[in-house]
């Protein structure tokens, strides 16, 4: 039997490694605590999200951060405080090639909805809910979260058509995500004693009843409109759509890539456009849908964008077509906000417009650019590309501290007022509103954020062949996997002149998808997801494994690894790493 891409920790075990890791680094899942963000009481960056409260604007797109407990909680603990979970279909045993992201420039991915079992999935999310909800009362961070962490929101995302989302799989995702309290009891008993004081916390049972649905490429307009409507009369769910880039249209779209932004080596194909929602068919719809909503008091907006089909020309990654997403893809969904606006004026709840469908954004947003986003309107702004690259989860808090020190300059103490100050400096610059004054930026004084010239930086490369032991210890592993999958340990002293290097990395192999990221950005030759220690907690996934790795087993002096064949000659010093001061961040009783 083949054996899944991933095998999520369970409870006891996450809760363990941060009090662990909290304890002997200071840290939780390798995030330092200097990347925890901390509200400014100055400062009012709250908004309101289909009716509901999030205390900040921006957190992970649905994807690669948004599919296991630890990514979430990371996430959190940066400064998100709205998550779109990855998205759920009724087929959930993928096999998706690898590698399966490819970020050396912009970014490209061949990977599309969520990788565990749906009965994992929502697993996954009750953890995350439950492990956010007793950090904000653990008194270890209080002064690096400050006493009021603010509201979140868990928005599902579901996808692909009807027949999947009516499916009884989907519709128990669903009616699960609406009340947990089954799954929060089931879970209760593994809240391990470091916690103990939160054993029977009453953990809100409502996890999420807002949903975006991905109708990704070549969905129906019909099949789009069946789908919120039964998700809002049979699930008592608001609903957001994400719409796909090719509503530019092909000419439109391929003239911006090569054109204006230069990128020559990507190609889009007429066909991928043909198959999706064409935008005279989008405008009906969104009006449609709208007063659908209206009539039963629901709320409904859309998400621009999903990522753009473009050919495999570079090789890399083993599909085609691969899914571009990040700078260029900014424009393009920025470019098909404003002729939305302009065909549909008064619909969107966006400054100067007075409407009250509200528009969700994804595409390019990073520290350098999250102000100019956030003031179009648009709310909330997820965020993949960017927290692929080096600094990971770490990249959220500057970017709220980039957002927070713009709207504390303009002289206003609150996101709402400071989105009517950027709309008065846009009319006084002669624009109709930030919207149409964004545009005009990207593709002009602002272009070298987004065009390839401004997105072509070579990585760093050391002539040097990876070595399991000893590196360059640049910590790059660890902040550009999704999945908190690396850790790094101290060099023991007494071993410093055999292995070399301040710092070891080793892989929770059950943690690893081989996504590839971490070898994209490695400046040393190979794969760090292969070359460094895999550790494994599970023997049955151990023993069908191929190549290099180590069974960790609690034993009476604690943990203990087992080498797979051929590999026996590196426990001891394994032994010796993961019994340091610091030590490997999971509990004998946890394996």
């Amino acid at each position: 039997m083949e054996q899944p891409p991933l095998t999520p920790m369970s409870l006891g075990a996450l809760l363990g490694r941060i009090a662990h890791e909290w304890e002997t680094r200071g840290r939780i899942f390798d995030l330092m605590s200097a990347r925890i963000w901390k509200p400014d009481p100055d400062v009012d960056l709250s908004f309101d999200f289909l009716g509901r409260p999030a205390a900040t604007p921006i957190g992970p797109a649905a994807g690669p951060h948004t599919q296991m407990a630890q990514n979430i909680v990371l996430a959190w603990l940066g400064g998100s405080r709205i998550f779109e979970l990855k998205t759920v279909q009724v087929i959930d045993d993928l096999d998706i090639a690898r590698p399966c992201i490819d970020m050396e420039t912009i970014g490209y991915n061949i990977e599309w909805s969520q990788e565990l079992a749906v009965p994992v999935t929502i697993d996954e999310y009750v953890k995350a809910w439950m492990i956010i909800e007793i950090l904000k009362r653990w008194e270890p961070l209080r002064e690096y979260l400050g006493d009021d962490t603010g509201p979140m929101v868990f928005d599902m995302s579901v996808g692909y058509d009807l027949e999947g989302i009516s499916s009884d799989k989907v519709r128990n995702f669903i009616e699960t995500m609406k009340d947990a309290s089954e799954r929060i009891e089931a879970l209760r008993s593994e809240i391990p004693d470091p916690f103990l004081e939160f054993r029977d916390l009453e953990f809100p049972p409502a996890i999420s009843d807002t949903l975006t649905l991905s109708t990704f490429h070549g969905c129906p307009p019909d099949e789009i409109d069946a789908i919120v409507r039964y998700l809002m009369t049979e699930h008592d769910l608001d609903v957001i759509v994400k719409l796909n880039p090719t509503l530019l249209g092909f000419e439109d779209v391929e003239s911006m890539l090569h054109d204006t932004l230069g990128y020559d080596d990507v190609t889009v194909t007429r066909e991928a456009f043909d198959a999706d929602l064409q935008f005279d068919r989008a405008v009906t719809l969104i009006g449609e849908l709208g007063t659908f909503a209206d009539s039963l008091g629901r709320k409904f907006g859309i998400k621009l964008s999903n990522t753009l089909v473009v050919s495999n020309e570079k090789g890399w990654l083993p599909d085609d077509p691969m899914y571009l997403s990040g700078p260029p893809l900014h424009v393009i969904s920025s470019t098909i906000l404003d002729r939305l606006v302009t065909e549909l004026p008064g619909v969107f709840d966006l400054p100067g417009q007075g409407g009250d469908r509200i528009v969700s954004f994804s595409a390019g947003v990073r520290k350098e650019n999250v102000s100019d986003t956030i003031a179009m309107g648009v709310g909330p702004a997820t965020i993949c590309t960017d927290l692929l690259k080096p600094g990971g989860y770490g990249r959220l808090k500057p970017t709220l501290k980039a957002l927070a020190a713009d709207i504390a300059a303009s002289g206003q103490s609150s996101l709402t007022a400071w989105k009517q100050t950027k709309l008065a400096e846009a009319r006084a610059n002669g624009h109709r509103d930030w919207v149409a004054s964004h545009i005009a930026s990207i593709v002009g004084d602002d272009i070298g954020l987004y065009n390839k010239e401004g997105n072509s930086k070579k990585l760093r490369e050391v002539d040097n062949e990876l070595q399991m032991w000893g590196c360059v210890a640049c910590n790059l592993c660890v902040t550009v996997c999704p999945n908190d999958a690396f850790v790094k340990l101290p060099s023991p002293n007494r071993l410093a002149s055999e292995i070399g290097g301040r710092w070891q990395y080793l892989v929770f192999a059950e943690l690893c998808n081989e996504c590839g990221n971490c070898m994209t950005f490695c400046p040393e030759v190979g794969d760090p997801a292969q070359i460094k220690p895999k550790l494994w907690l599970d023997e049955a996934r151990f023993e069908g494994a191929e190549g290099q790795g180590f069974l960790l087993v609690a034993s009476g002096r604690g943990i203990v690894p087992i080498a797979s064949e051929g590999w026996e000659h590196e426990i001891p010093t394994l032994a010796a790493v993961i019994a340091g001061d610091q030590g490997v961040p999971i509990r004998a009783t946890d394996i």
